[in-house]
């Protein structure tokens, strides 16, 4: 009898772990499947010599895995790379790789952030990259975190060198629309101009509650409001 409940215990907290019917996977199989994705995991590149740094956090962090074939890789060490846009992880060998095909994630959770890979209209041409979800819903609020790459500057006379670095930039807005690419919030007029539905009350919202464009939570209160109408 106690076994029974033993595995009847087990066999609970599985399915609680693996919910919305993803299946369970491992941080081996997780390993796998990037080597077999590109037939091998793709490199990155490491720059101790630069000042700054490109990544959203230097550390690798704990995060769960979602891929668009309903399978889940819980506890895989991630920590994303903004200047390449890419996922790096760390496989038990200690060895860091970039993860191969980014397009067969539906997204990446941690303790602080969720991760989505999407596509997005930059220079009237889509590309796909990594976003930050802050508002799930109708229309989805993004957030897509910047950083530059300043090239290192010789010496000249009664001025030192400065070496390379990476600066940290603001965070840029995207909305996205169903399944259309997300698109950038790049002034105010695009606060009004970019939904298609409810002109005039998310205008007369937008002035009332002053939303600024380049405030998130501002953002957040927008895009909640006018998915609830």
């Amino acid at each position: 009898m106690k076994s029974l409940l033993s595995v009847f215990i087990l066999l609970l907290s599985l399915s609680s772990i693996a919910q919305n019917n993803y299946q369970l996977g491992n941080q081996l199989e997780f390993f796998r499947n990037n080597q077999i994705a590109n037939g091998q995991t793709k490199s990155t590149l490491t720059a101790a010599d630069i000042k700054g740094s490109p990544y959203l956090n230097d550390e690798f962090i704990r995060a769960n895995v979602f891929t668009t074939s309903k399978t889940q890789f819980p506890d895989i060490p991630l920590r994303l790379n903004i200047y390449n846009n890419e996922i790096e992880f760390k496989n038990q060998e200690g060895n860091i790789a970039a993860i191969a095909a980014p397009e067969i994630i539906e997204k990446i959770t941690t303790d602080d952030y969720v991760l989505v890979y999407v596509p997005y209209s930059f220079a009237k041409r889509v590309n796909r990259g990594f976003f930050k979800l802050i508002v799930d819903g109708e229309v989805k609020l993004y957030a897509r975190p910047n950083v530059e790459f300043k090239e290192a500057v010789p010496p000249a006379p009664y001025k030192e060198a400065e070496p390379a670095q990476f600066i940290q930039k603001a965070d840029s807005y995207y909305l996205r629309f169903g399944t259309e690419a997300a698109q950038l919030i790049a002034n105010k007029k695009d606060l009004e101009t970019l939904f298609p539905d409810h002109k005039k009350e998310v205008a007369a919202f937008i002035k009332k509650h002053k939303i600024n464009h380049r405030k998130e939570d501002k953002l957040k209160e927008l895009v909640v409001y006018y998915n609830s109408l």
